[in-house]
């Protein structure tokens, strides 16, 4: 029995694309992107003072926030001022929590 001849022609697809002919572009060229509308410099600085100047809405709410940060750093100040002390003997604890299962790996 003899093989099969299933050789193809190859076809260069360069070629096959050129033969076709040039591409339609559905979409905008080049020319229509580099011939676009463009603002003047004076509209670009007035858009970049608007910019620098921000919304009133936003600049509330950072206000708001920095109020609501200060009362915070407030009430944890006074947390650590009064409970200074038994912040050091839970630490303590938690020390002596680590050296217990520290121990509890290296027996056998």
């Amino acid at each position: 029995m003899g093989k099969r001849d299933n050789r193809v022609a190859y076809m260069n697809p360069i070629a096959m694309a050129r033969s076709r002919g040039p591409v339609q572009s559905s979409g905008p060229t080049i020319q229509d992107y580099l011939n676009r509308p463009r603002p003047t410099w004076e509209e670009v600085k007035e858009q970049l003072e608007k910019k620098k100047k921000g919304s009133k809405a936003l600049a509330e709410f950072e206000e708001k926030m920095n109020e609501n940060w200060k009362k915070e750093l407030e009430k944890h100040r006074e947390k650590l001022l009064s409970g200074n002390e038994s912040s050091s003997k839970k630490r303590q604890r938690k020390k002596k929590e680590k050296k217990k299962s520290g121990r509890q790996f290296f027996r056998f």
